[in-house]
């Protein structure tokens, strides 16, 4: 069958991200013996035209269509990416019969509404590889499901996590729009952060991929696609588990040497395993701090303190890797107090960057909801499909804005909005720059050899 795989998402702050989930599909599809195609709407300049193009030269059977984000989650700047999506799917109907199926973690967060906002004909909830598989052997055969959304399946113990089906012209794209090219080492997370959706996509049991599998994708991206820079995009790279070492140690064995990045929780580091990363190529650290004072951290429901987030920090630096740092104000728990405090141990953090939100957008099925509607912040009705916030009833919105704003607004490091230096950053890239370009706007930041 002829299926053309569509990725809808156009967001490039802070950086365009290649889109691994729809290259996942794509692999299990032509393995299981497809012609397909893949159409980045970000790559071609998010132009329907373009896309019109593509239908009218492959004739799809089936066109399935990624949704990787409903929103931006930025309350002081918001932007909704479901109208994009619904264009899309008009002018898919337009030119052509080919049935319609939505996917990606973003439409699995909310289907039901995501299905009927856009039109199309079907959905696939959590991990695709299996049910798109299913469904297009089916479809070969004229037997379409009556239910318009599938899944999500129960994963197995055994299931070997695909490596994606890269695209040679998606990867020159992204290659020359920062050459940070993304790979997966795991899913699941058994965290309980009452705003996450990591464990409703992808489970709270970690399923890791073999090590060797892993570093095969390392190898194909740096020696036939000249990649420079990788970003492991685990919910968490340090696992409490120990299969990132196992990474590590076969990155080392192989001798691979590649730049790459992931994203840390605070705790669980010691000096040997960071050596051993910093060894294996690891030049930057995304870390979840998420908030900034031991009150709201509890009552995030995080295992870790403000402790843990500056003795990481300093670790990282320590040996000469780059960090940054996600806060959010106004989570459950917050007060004037807490923001006050939160604020000074932000400010305190020299030696990262630091960026700060403003709320947390409130998604179904999560802790934060319920805690949201307990507290009359959103109606028990509230479907949560257009963004809403959680910002806590004791504190001012008006109020936090301005605090904000003038606490952060004259400090290198700490960046109020979050999206503030992506002008910046996109200017960067047109001089040439890659790799992950905040890390030249931390202050102080050298290179150092313990």
């Amino acid at each position: 069958m002829r299926i053309l795989l569509i990725s809808s998402n156009t967001e490039v702050s802070p950086y365009p991200v290649y889109p691994l989930g729809m290259g996942i599909i794509a692999n299990a599809l032509t393995t299981a013996g497809h012609d397909v195609r893949q159409f980045d709407f970000l790559q071609r300049g998010a132009s329907l035209d373009s896309m019109g193009q593509e239908i009218s030269v492959f004739n799809p059977e089936l066109i399935g269509i990624s949704i990787r984000n409903i929103d931006n989650v930025n309350l002081v700047n918001e932007r909704y990416y479901m109208g994009a999506v619904q264009n899309i799917v008009q002018k898919i109907r337009k030119l052509s019969t080919a049935r319609v199926i939505l996917g990606g973690a973003g439409f699995s967060l909310i289907p039901e509404l995501i299905l009927k906002e856009t039109g199309a004909d079907y959905g696939i909830v959590g991990e695709g590889e299996r049910l798109i598989v299913d469904f297009v052997k089916n479809a070969e055969a004229g037997m379409y499901p009556e239910k318009t959304l599938l899944g999500p399946l129960r994963t197995r113990d055994h299931e070997e996590i695909r490596s994606a089906a890269y695209d040679e012209q998606l990867l020159a794209y992204y290659l020359k729009s920062g050459n940070i090219l993304s790979i997966q080492t795991k899913r699941g997370c058994p965290h309980q952060c009452v705003y996450c959706t990591y464990p409703l996509l992808e489970g709270r049991r970690l399923r890791a991929r073999k090590a060797a599998s892993v570093v095969d994708d390392i190898e194909l991206l740096r020696d036939r696609y000249n990649a420079k820079h990788l970003f492991f995009v685990d919910s968490i790279f340090n696992d409490d588990e120990g299969y990132y070492l196992k990474l590590m140690e076969e990155m080392m064995r192989r001798k691979v040497n590649i730049r790459w990045t992931a994203f840390f929780k605070p705790d669980g580091l010691n000096e040997e395993a960071v050596k051993l990363m910093r060894n294996a190529g690891l030049a930057g650290a995304e870390i979840g701090a998420d908030a900034a004072c031991d009150v709201t951290l509890k009552k995030m429901g995080k295992h870790f303190t403000v402790h843990d987030i500056m003795a990481c920090n300093n670790l990282f630096y320590k040996y000469g890797i780059s960090s940054s740092n996600s806060f959010m104000f106004g989570g459950p728990g917050e007060t004037e107090e807490t923001v006050v405090e939160g604020i000074k141990n932000i400010q305190s953090l020299h030696k990262a960057l630091n960026f700060i939100f403003m709320g947390i957008r409130i998604l179904p099925n999560t802790p934060l909801a319920s805690i949201a509607i307990r507290e009359a912040i959103i109606p028990s009705d509230s479907d949560m499909l257009k963004p809403v916030y959680y910002i806590s009833p004791a504190v001012d919105k008006a109020w936090l804005k301005t605090t904000l704003t003038a606490a952060f607004e004259n400090t290198r490091h700490c960046i109020f909005p979050p999206d503030a230096i992506d002008n910046i950053l996109m200017i960067l890239h047109k001089m040439g720059y890659n790799g992950r370009l905040r890390d030249k706007l931390i202050p102080d930041m050298k290179e150092q050899r313990a």
